[in-house]
């Protein structure tokens, strides 16, 4: 029989120790880091959008986006605690998203046809992480659920995949007010 390892624990004082559950083994603990880095950087994202408008002032579509992204960030926060405490989304919530991300998919119609590479001005690369982020926590849920056992209620994986094409929507509508142009990305492995 292999010896039982010295698990690292906690022995400092609470103000030495950032996050209650951050010695567990579950990725559990991963899921909530990886759900908090979603949330701060959308704060990152809605100072840099605030920065745009100033340069593009009277831009519906940039009021729309810094409108739908203040209601999207503290759902994040929803995302977060919602394994671990109570449920915190919605099927109302999932709707309103479904709703923002149909309305600007309209707007960007016409540059939608495939992969693109990501670029454009602030803050379009840091929704493409918002978007890999989301992507990285539909993962963990995965693996938490088939791997851990833990229940994952489906509300949160869809909302979460939902998140991810929003944000890449949210980037072709920063693009086409500010004018950049995406690169079409021809891929040598997919036909």
């Amino acid at each position: 029989m292999e010896p039982k390892k010295n698990r690292l624990r906690p022995k400092a004082h609470i103000d030495e120790l950032c996050y209650p559950f951050i010695y567990e083994d579950s990725l559990l603990c991963d899921y909530e880091i990886q759900t908090d880095q979603l949330t701060r950087l959308l704060g990152w994202v809605l100072s840099d959008l605030r920065k745009l408008q100033g340069q593009y002032p009277n831009t519906e579509l940039l009021e729309g986006l810094e409108e739908h992204l203040n209601w999207i960030q503290p759902c994040c926060y929803h995302l977060n605690g919602s394994l671990r405490g109570k449920l915190a989304l919605t099927e109302a919530d999932h709707g309103k998203l479904l709703g923002y991300y149909r309305e600007m998919k309209i707007v960007v119609k016409d540059r939608i046809s495939g992969f693109v590479l990501p670029g454009g001005p602030a803050p379009v690369g840091q929704l493409n992480q918002c978007s890999s982020l989301a992507k990285k926590a539909i993962r963990l849920m995965v693996r938490l659920h088939n791997d851990e056992g833990l229940e994952v209620p489906e509300i949160l994986p869809k909302f979460a995949n939902l998140l991810c094409n929003y944000f890449f929507v949210a980037t072709l509508v920063i693009n086409k007010v500010t004018g950049f142009e995406e690169t079409p990305f021809i891929s040598k492995s997919y036909k």
